[in-house]
């Protein structure tokens, strides 16, 4: 299959053919099961913690426990994501991807079976492996097959978009669970709605077997390798004189977004149930109410990435492009954490529905922006060091960070205390992701390097 096939560049935007369509489709999937599977952490560990440790929710344990359930599994995401991204490069992106989404799904699977929290913190760490290597091998992949400019911004932004779409369907899925968990098959003796939650992150894997087959490799990538003129891809080189500052200032710009993310967004399921109208009711009725505050973050973050994508082929500076979301988003996360989060669950639904639109939507920024800035024979490792070391690693590191400060901020309760960690640590990353944004390297052109 030649990329005439896959796509032609006219000076209109070429529409997609079936195939492409198909493509479109498998990215999709990968990228809202991606989100599915990442942001079903802030619903079902708090419980999970509170079964397979056996002590309260409010219990410093599980506190410290939620820390390294969402920080560990990101580093190890890190590391094999980084080498993800190097095979990405030596072996082609479409065998990678596929194999990423495998792994991913079937440790989700096994994590519902986690018979202590040893077990579930590994097939955890699994799981991130898998999806930390399928957002680079996605993006370098999709970016190759489409080398219309308009067209490639298109696809990257709105596929990327329906890593929002998985973030609300996770929620729907732990809200049905929670409900109607006791009608289910009992898992490892009982109805735990964290156990189903976690299994239904297998279902990518099973249009994965059926779609695979239809699946081109980039030719981009394929024509070099078969010339014998592709590169070898190299950690050293993103860092040379041509590529230093944008490998410096792409890691520190993607670590401040996700660590907005996990250090602020994804608390928000442990402050709700101590807001007033919240914390009197029992448990089951607490959750439910913690599962429709997440889908408003998580509709928010939707919306916030089909801006993105609408806007990333009509503004040509990337620089002010990002800051249309940066800017609005360092006033508004405070205030957010600091009263509604507090004090009014309605005003917290709308605070963070606008909060996780501001901040989820530099996520896909980074996905239109990278695979322009690196060549083909180091495009992966590039994305990768920036995605998996600055955002994976990095900024993961501060949803430890706000579990560690809990204790030290003030706040009659837990979740006050929590609120107020997660003002200053979102504050903090949002301020110096801003000022690296004066440092970020405009692309050179529309098309991709070679």
């Amino acid at each position: 299959m030649t990329q005439s096939v896959l796509a032609s560049s006219t000076s209109s935007r070429p529409a997609l053919t079936p195939l492409q369509w198909v493509i479109c489709a498998t990215a999709a999937i990968g990228f809202a099961f991606d989100s599915f599977v990442l942001l079903m952490a802030p619903l079902v560990v708090p419980p999970a913690l509170v079964d397979l440790l056996g002590v309260p929710a409010g219990s410093p344990r599980v506190n410290e426990w939620v820390g390294f359930m969402l920080y560990i599994p990101a580093v190890a995401g890190g590391i094999f994501g980084l080498l993800g991204g190097y095979l990405t490069d030596l072996f082609g992106r479409r065998r990678v991807l596929v194999w990423s989404i495998l792994l991913y799904a079937l440790s989700a699977l096994a994590a519902g079976f986690s018979p202590t929290v040893g077990w579930l913190l590994f097939w955890r760490c699994c799981s991130f492996v898998g999806v930390c290597v399928e957002f680079v091998a996605a993006v370098a992949w999709l970016s190759e097959l489409f080398p219309d400019p308009k067209q490639r911004e298109a696809v990257v932004g709105y596929t990327q978009a329906f890593g929002s779409l998985g973030g609300i369907m996770v929620t729907g899925a732990y809200y049905l669970v929670v409900t109607y968990g006791a009608s289910l098959p009992a898992v490892a003796g009982g109805h735990e709605a964290w156990r189903y939650t976690m299994m239904t992150g297998m279902i990518p894997a099973i249009p994965l077997i059926v779609i695979r087959p239809f699946l081109p490799e980039s030719p981009t990538w394929r024509a070099k390798k078969a010339a014998g003129t592709l590169k070898r891809p190299s950690f050293a080189e993103a860092f040379d004189s041509r590529y230093r500052r944008t490998t410096i200032v792409t890691t520190i710009m993607m670590a401040c977004a996700y660590a907005a993310a996990f250090g602020a967004i994804q608390q928000v399921p442990r402050i709700v149930p101590g807001l007033p109208e919240v914390r009197g009711l029992a448990r089951p009725a607490q959750q439910q109410i913690v599962s429709a505050v997440q889908s408003f973050q998580e509709t928010g973050g939707l919306l916030g990435r089909i801006v993105l994508a609408f806007l990333a082929i009509r503004i040509v500076s990337r620089r002010r492009l990002v800051r249309v979301f940066q800017i609005p988003g360092l006033i508004l996360l405070p205030l957010v954490f600091l009263f509604p989060a507090m004090s009014s669950l309605t005003m917290l639904r709308w605070g963070i529905f606008a909060v996780g639109f501001l901040t989820i939507a530099q996520f896909s920024f980074w996905g239109n922006y990278l695979p322009r800035v690196y060549p083909t024979h180091l495009r992966g490792t590039g994305e990768s060091f920036a995605a998996n070391v600055g955002g994976r690693m990095i900024g993961t590191s501060a949803a430890l960070v706000t579990t560690q400060l809990v204790r030290y901020m003030p706040g009659a309760s837990a979740p006050a205390q929590l609120a107020y960690a997660c003002a200053l640590v979102g504050t903090t990353v949002y301020i110096i992701g801003f000022a690296a944004s004066f440092w970020l390297p405009e692309p050179n052109k529309d098309e991709l390097p070679e």
